[in-house]
């Protein structure tokens, strides 16, 4: 992989109980194309979700009744590039972490691990193995700008600024700017290389705990809230504008993974 991948998001994965309503759902949704069967060389039922010009934004995992019985539930996770798994596991757990899956190997894919930070909000760690035809590939799951992938990663945290500093360590993010939030204090802006790529905030007093969350971006916000509501899913608030004039809303899908939406008003 790409030097400068080191602390990107490479990857985003939805958990589901469903993984046929989930592409109907998010296909109509964002615009994407998910695939209709499981790669039948894995053991597990995982399916790749694909963008409209033929590239990858992510993948699909269905859990499983064992995943579901240890408490695995839907939800959206993304993987950071990281050197190593085994000492940014290491770090993580030394800052007070916890370890959900210990660090592995998956054929062809690279090495990986499920941890949280001290404050339970739940990351995967991965040193992926890039292609043989090209060594030098790189991530493009996530843009600032443009629909059909993810474009902000938002922290939900009952401690901002040490999150802040704590990924600052371990990924070599850089918490540069804020924007004030009334009393839930404020909006600390995460930079990775030369972008901005999300930001960290103090989760609201009913949220179960804290929570990477996860903003798609879709050609029309309007159209594809109406398709969330038509499609089974809920909208978790109203739609808020954004600096620059866009649009965002949190959005639950219809098997209970949170997710956001951002993009323009085409009217």
């Amino acid at each position: 992989m790409a030097t400068d991948d080191q602390g990107a998001f490479i990857w985003y994965e939805l958990m589901t109980s469903d993984a046929k309503s989930a592409k109907a759902f998010y296909d109509s949704v964002v615009g994407w194309n998910i695939d209709a069967q499981a790669a039948s060389t894995l053991p597990i039922d995982y399916r790749m979700i694909k963008r409209s010009d033929g590239k990858f934004a992510g993948g699909v995992l269905t859990l499983s009744k064992d995943m579901a019985d240890h408490g695995a539930q839907p939800g959206w996770f993304g993987y950071v590039h990281v050197p190593s798994v085994d000492a940014a596991v290491e770090h993580m757990v030394g800052a007070g972490g916890k370890v959900h899956l210990p660090a592995r190997d998956m054929d062809g894919v690279g090495r990986m691990a499920m941890v949280s930070d001290p404050q339970g909000a739940v990351l995967y760690l991965m040193t992926p193995t890039p292609p043989a035809s090209d060594p030098n590939a790189k991530s493009d799951v996530f843009s600032y700008t443009e629909a059909e992938h993810v474009r902000w990663n938002e922290l939900s945290t009952a401690d901002p600024k040490a999150a802040a500093a704590l990924y600052a360590e371990l990924l070599g993010w850089r918490q540069e700017g804020s924007m004030p939030m009334g009393p839930m204090g404020d909006y600390l802006f995460l930079h990775h290389g030369d972008g901005m790529i999300g930001a960290v905030m103090q989760k609201t007093p009913g949220a179960p705990c804290s929570a990477w969350g996860y903003y798609i971006g879709v050609d029309d916000i309007d159209r594809a809230a109406k398709a969330v509501q038509a499609g089974g899913g809920k909208l978790l608030g109203e739609l808020q504008e954004i600096p620059g004039g866009e649009f965002s809303v949190k959005c639950r899908d219809p098997q209970g993974a949170d997710f956001g939406l951002v993009g323009p008003r085409a009217g």
